[in-house]
């Protein structure tokens, strides 16, 4: 067979590869089909093919021939050096070459004699990854071969860039799906509706940073007008401190519908978080018991703070700073005494997380105890619900352009006037 009709042939079998590349999405039926491709119109022996992973500055086998898995930093050896200068590379005898890794030969106890390198280029000049075929059955790599790679790798590049993309937003789309299961679940786990107490107001809001956030606040009716008062906040935003959150709430009702009390409820649910949270994380959180009958909240506050009590006979205001450790930072043994406070009539309790006391204005001022403080000054006779709505818009008022930085959780009790 001539040259020419070598060539031609050999073209044939690219063209026919490239057709089939586009009958799939799937990056790694790709990947095989190129390289069993690149072995078969090339008469070689084995391929790889190295996509370029932009995160980590490495190339990464994901599919091979006869190789595991392996990472190499996207300048080192021939394939880091085909990549980095955008070249064909072809080494006729790889251990007389300086640059040829002969770890891999050790690892595998395969004997590389030839190599081809082909970067493998895309859209817009980018890098997707690197072609290396080893070891042509008969002789050498030759001009015509290096012509032939060239060709493929220019097809093979191209669909490849393309799978990548849409292997990405696949596992973007799909990682929002459940991200938005997970929002549904935290969502779910709030308060519906809050409880209806004669000479009581509540109000709760919840504003994550993220689709999902690390805050969480409950009230739940227990026997002899008795109210269970909970905020927290796990550390961090997103799925895994949503986990936390959801967690605390969970033992928190499996607790009361055990009979647990305050202290019992703290110590347990805090000793189960030592156990199950990973030394760097914790849960700050309110545990308290609100008596309607005798107007007063015994609480325990882990690292929660500063709670807000306002006094409306007088205009002023406590600010209760916390009383124990976070939630899953130590194993209590002796928690101590709760703190007790009495809520005269107009008096308003506060459980607000610091996603609101910290939250910036655009030169970087935070809203502070005294943002808090100048809304319900303005308004002191509102009800629970517009309380919480004014303090919201307050705060974003107050960020102006910034961006929310952190969760927003809010719980007022308001006995009223």
């Amino acid at each position: 067979m001539s040259a020419g009709a070598s060539e031609i042939k050999a073209l044939r079998s690219v063209l026919e590869v490239t057709r089939k590349l586009g009958a799939t999405f799937d990056l790694d039926v790709m990947l095989t089909e190129v390289v069993d491709a690149a072995r078969r119109v090339l008469d070689a022996d084995r391929g790889t093919v190295f996509l370029y992973d932009e995160n980590s500055d490495e190339l990464v086998v994901r599919v091979a021939t006869k190789l595991g898995s392996l990472r190499i930093p996207a300048n080192k050896g021939i394939v880091g050096e085909s990549a980095m200068t955008r070249r064909l590379i072809n080494v006729p005898d790889c251990y007389a070459d300086e640059r040829f890794n002969r770890d891999i030969d050790k690892q595998t106890g395969y004997r590389s004699r030839c190599m081809l390198t082909i970067p493998l280029i895309g859209f817009e000049d980018t890098l997707v990854g690197v072609l290396q075929i080893l070891n042509k059955n008969d002789g050498v790599f030759d001009e015509q071969d290096e012509f032939v790679a060239a060709a493929l790798a220019a097809q093979a590049a191209v669909v490849l860039h393309r799978a990548k993309l849409i292997e990405s937003m696949i596992a973007s789309e799909k990682l929002d799906r459940e991200i938005t299961v997970a929002r549904d679940v935290q969502m779910g786990t709030l308060p519906k509706e809050m409880p209806e107490v004669e000479g009581y107001g509540f109000a709760g809001a919840f504003s994550p940073t993220d689709q999902t956030g690390g805050d969480l606040y409950d009230v739940v009716k227990l026997a002899d007008d008795r109210l269970f008062l909970l905020m927290g906040d796990a550390t961090g935003h997103g799925i895994g401190p949503a986990l936390s959150a959801t967690q605390v709430r969970a033992m928190l009702r499996v607790a009361l519908r055990l009979g647990a009390g305050l202290d019992e409820v703290f110590v347990n649910i805090n000793d189960q978080l030592v156990e199950d949270l990973p030394e760097d994380r914790f849960v700050t959180a309110f545990f308290g018991v609100l008596d309607t009958a005798n107007h007063a909240i015994r609480f325990h506050s882990a690292g929660q703070g500063p709670i807000k009590h306002y006094h409306a006979a007088t205009g002023s205001y406590d600010w209760h700073e916390p009383s124990t450790f976070p939630l899953g930072y130590m194993k209590q043994d002796d928690l101590g005494q709760p703190v007790s406070l009495r809520l005269e009539r107009g008096d308003i309790v506060g459980l607000i997380s610091d996603g609101i006391y910290e939250y910036e204005s655009e030169v970087g001022l935070q809203f502070g105890q005294k943002g808090i403080a100048a809304v319900i000054d303005t308004m002191p006779g509102g009800s629970a619900e517009q309380l919480v709505a004014a303090i919201m818009h307050a705060a974003r008022l107050h960020g102006g352009a910034a961006p929310q930085a952190d969760d927003i959780t809010i719980l007022l009790v308001r006995r009223e006037a």
